[in-house]
Formats: structure tokens, sequence, C-alpha cells
């Protein structure tokens, strides 16, 4: 008998994807479902963006340089430069997505048996990039009392081992939305620089902060060789499906190494790049009209869950997820009953469980994550459903 092996059976399901199938059964029996399971934005992609590969012109759709179109990375490299970031053409190497600058960075920097730090909860799929890279995941855990805020120093010194080679953090954060201050992110440089650490710094939000201005990896000084920005189209354009990111840094051996791993794939997708490439001459006031709609829909859900009995929701400064903690014994399972057992008005709500996005077990278990990417309208109806579900759960507790 043929078997999987221990890298397969230990790749963990996605918490944002698994209940799918629930979903899908729900759909069939006429109950429409309120997505906020998944960051899968409702803003339109630019018009401009879909344009320049619909009227793209040539005869054969070539193999792309391996570290991406050179033209494409120039532009880039202007779009760094308005976000305050110095980096040249050559420091930037495109990948098919941002998922793959995460297993590259993963695979260019750590062996097999070394150990990432990441404060958690954190994205889902960090572990899964983790399992295929053969490292550890060593969580630090931050809480929702203090709007998940950077865990104190000390508890990442004392997780650090001989086999600690990076710390991982996504600014401003998936799930939480909590987007780390100007402060928070000099204790992190302070901490690497002390340890010898890379800094992987996944951006893919910098865009969304609705109270400050992001905190870029490359806006501190004097750790270029330790910092590791990874980074991606899917959200800044509304462009999930076009799977174009980077990887970002100034360390020249991790460029080498991390160019191996992108000849080996070939190229990065040739239409998508077009599509980044044309994103980054859209208008300067893009950003404003998106991050003002996304702070709208921010303020709706926030201000609905804390006016439900026994729900807490902190206010985040950033992306457009939030974490809420439920009046429920489990999440996982409330979740599921919301799309089995449940419907209000022929509605119900998608949401996802919090216990994927922590690495430690048992946390989670009261926490869901919510993305507002839909309309208000659609975020209210959604949250007309929550309210009336946590009446109805039989898991209710408190």
């Amino acid at each position: 008998m043929l078997t999987i092996s221990h890298r397969g059976h230990s790749m963990p399901a996605s918490p944002i994807r698994k209940l799918v199938p629930y979903a899908e059964a729900a759909k069939k029996k006429g109950i429409q479902v309120y997505h906020l399971n998944i960051g899968q934005p409702d803003i339109e992609t630019p018009k401009m963006v879909l344009d320049a590969v619909r009227n793209s012109n040539f005869t054969i759709l070539e193999y792309s340089h391996s570290a991406g179109n050179e033209s494409y990375r120039r532009k880039l490299v202007k779009y760094y430069s308005s976000v305050g970031i110095d980096v040249n053409y050559n420091q930037i190497i495109i990948t098919t997505g941002g998922s793959e600058a995460i297993l590259f960075g993963f695979m260019a920097c750590l062996d097999a048996g070394d150990e990432v730090i990441i404060p958690e909860p954190f994205y889902a799929n960090y572990h899964g990039f983790a399992v295929e890279a053969g490292v550890s995941v060593v969580p630090i855990t931050s809480h929702i009392e203090n709007g998940f805020a950077l865990p104190a120093i000390a508890d990442f010194e004392k997780a650090i081992t001989p086999k600690t080679k990076a710390v991982v953090i996504c600014n401003p954060n998936n799930p939480t939305g909590y987007s780390y201050s100007r402060e928070e992110m000099e204790q992190l440089k302070q901490l690497v620089k002390k340890h010898n650490l890379y800094l992987f710094s996944d951006e893919a939000y910098r865009e969304f902060t609705y109270e400050e201005k992001q905190v870029s990896a490359m806006h501190l000084t004097d750790v270029n060789e330790n910092v590791i920005v990874l980074d991606t189209i899917s959200k800044r354009y509304s462009a999930c499906g076009g799977r174009i990111g980077a990887l970002v840094t100034k360390n020249q051996a991790v460029l080498d190494a991390t160019m191996k791993f992108a000849q080996a794939r070939l190229s990065p997708p040739g239409f998508a790049q077009i599509a980044g490439e044309a994103a980054i001459d859209l208008p300067s006031d893009y950003f404003d009209r998106t991050r003002e709609e996304y702070r709208r829909r921010r303020d709706l859900i926030v201000k609905r869950l804390n006016a439900m009995e026994g729900v807490f929701c902190p206010n985040p400064g950033g992306a457009f997820y939030a974490m809420a903690k439920l009046p429920i014994d489990d999440s996982d399972t409330f979740c599921r009953w919301l799309l089995e057992s449940f419907e209000y008005g022929g509605a119900t709500v998608m949401l996802a469980p919090a216990t994927g996005f922590y690495g430690t077990p048992g946390l989670g278990r009261q926490e869901v994550r919510l993305a507002y990417v839909l309309n208000l309208s659609a975020i209210n109806a959604a949250m007309d459903c929550l309210e009336k579900a946590l009446k109805q759960y039989p898991g209710r507790i408190g």
C-alpha cells in the first residue's frame, strides 16, 4: 500500500476553507450565506488593471525573467519609494503570490529542523509553509484583551533556542487587524540584531491602516541584512486571483539563494505581472477611497459586535479583519452549526473559527475571525444573523 509522507499528514487544514462543504450544502437548501470567513474583497479590481491585460499585444506568451519582468521590478522601485522604502530593482524578486514569497523566504533562510517565532494568532498558512519547508513554528501568544499588541520581548527571549533563525510578523496583522507601532517595530529590531535572526515582515495590507501610517520593517535602520519583506498585489488592488507577490530584501546572500528557487520554478505568472505593473499607475487617491470604505465597514462591524451581549471585539487598526470573543463553548462547532443548523430570514453567516490561527492547542475556542469585505448593508444583515444565532446556539456560555 502506498503511504503519505509525514508532511502530508502534518499539513494543517485551512481554518478559512475547511467549512466550505457546509456552506455549499446550505446554499443548496436555498439559504443565503454571508461570507465573512475569507479575505476576498468585494471592491472591484481596477478597470485599468484588467484593461492592461485585455489590451496586451504579443504573439508568444513567453517565460519572464525568473525574478520577474525588469519593467515591473523597476516600477515597483517607484512604488516602494512612495511608501518610504528605498530599494533597487535587483533587490526585488517577483513571486507567484505572497504565498511563494513566504515559502521561498523560509527555504532560502532556514534549514530543516530550524525554528521560526511567530506571534499568535497568525495567518494559518504560515504553518502550512513551515511544514513544506520542514521548519517548526514556535508561537508567542498575544491577547484579545489588549487588542493583540506585540507580546513582551521577554516572551520572545524565552522562546529562542539554538535552532531559532527568524521572527515572522504580519503588519497590519491577519487575522487580528492589529497594526504594529514604531516602538514595537524598534523592539523587534533590537531583538533580531541581538540574536542575529531574520525578520520576515508580511506587508500584504500596508495600505489599509486607519489611524496611523504602517511602519514597514524596511523603515528600520541598521538591519538591512536581517529584514525580508513579503508582499503581494492580492489585497492592495483586490486582485487575489492574480497570484503575484514579491520578496524584497537588501541581503544579497538571501537574494542569491532565493533566485535558485525562482529559477527552479522558471517564472512567475505573465498576465498577472502586466496587471501588477499597470496597477502602479493608478491615481494617487485610489487607496484613499478604498481605505475609507474599509474604515466605514470596520466601524460598523465593531460597533455591532460590541453591542451584542457577551461579545468583545477590539478595534483593529488595519487590514480588514476583526477578531471577536463570543459567549460560545467551541468556535469550530459554532461555525459549523451556523451553516448546518441555523438560518434567520433565509440567511446565515460564515465565520472563520480562531482555533486554526493559533499554534498553541486549545487557544481560540471562544474566538472567531470576521473579514469585513462585504458592503455595509450585507454586514448589517450578517450581524443580525449572528446576534440571533448567539441567542439560539445550544453551546452558549455565560
